[in-house]
């Protein structure tokens, strides 16, 4: 099984790339499976209805979010409904959603994803370990494929997490940062891992956002509207090849393409 998964999408440029990148993509690598990072999918932060459904229509089978899913009002009826569209699991049982779900892919294959938030340098949230690991618990009833989106500030926390979890999941796949890692490997275990996974969406930016208003902020500390940017527009994420039987992975090629859908390196 082949699955693709896209770090995270910044506004419409980011939109635009899924759009007009995912449908080779999916020729090129086979795909069985897409799940796309899309908490800053409107407008820099947050997700609407209107985009998720966008992003559906675009092919993508599943939304994992971070620390900006719950920016749009109406995101708090919207995830009750669509099992689509996950939160991360470390926030309490109360909140609205979910932070894990199993999908079933045109095949007919049995898919578990599990998004998740880091504490280091972010909100102090439940364990992102233990919570991860009941949830793979949860999802080991139904099926062997499993993808875990950790979207977090550290490093380090994001590798403790892979090794935590290898051998138990297919993959573990950081987002947050906006700047892909080349750190791909498989562990000893069987489980695909990369730090982050990197931004889709303008590349001519600071991490998604218009530079200038960025440079204003850095150089008067005086709130500034961030703008999302425009210029040279790329999507970035990685193709994890997994063995249904065993669940472990057994490639991940790192992808970063731009918009004009040639190689970007």
């Amino acid at each position: 099984m082949n699955i693709l998964f896209i770090g995270d999408v910044v506004g419409n440029p980011g939109r635009e790339a899924i759009k007009s990148l995912l449908p080779g993509l999916r020729k090129e690598f086979d795909l069985d499976f897409v799940v796309v990072n899309a908490e800053n999918a409107a407008g820099g932060s947050g997700i609407t209805a209107k985009i998720a459904q966008e992003l559906f229509d675009s092919s993508v089978d599943v939304l994992t979010s971070g620390d900006h899913i719950w920016k749009k009002k109406e995101i708090f009826e919207l995830i009750k409904t669509e099992r689509r569209i996950l939160r991360p699991n470390n926030f309490p049982s109360t909140a609205a959603g979910a932070g894990y779900g199993v999908f079933t892919t045109q095949k007919g294959r049995k898919v578990g994803v599990i998004c998740v938030l880091g504490r280091v340098f972010m909100d102090a949230l439940e364990c992102p370990f233990r919570t991860t690991m009941a949830a793979v618990e949860a999802i080991t009833k139904e099926t062997n494929v499993i993808l875990v989106d950790i979207h977090a500030e550290a490093t380090s926390e994001k590798v403790a997490l892979g090794w935590y979890l290898q051998g138990k999941v297919s993959a573990v796949l950081g987002t947050h940062t906006h700047i892909q890692t080349a750190d791909e490997r498989i562990l000893p275990e069987g489980t695909a891992y990369l730090t982050d996974a990197g931004m889709t969406g303008p590349y001519d930016s600071v991490i998604g956002r218009r530079v200038e208003d960025v440079m204003e902020r850095f150089l008067t500390h005086v709130p500034v509207r961030f703008e999302v940017a425009e210029g040279n527009i790329q999507l970035c994420g990685a193709v994890v090849e997994i063995d249904e039987r065993t669940g472990h992975a057994q490639k991940i090629t790192r992808i970063q393409r731009k918009l004009a859908n040639t190689p970007w390196i």
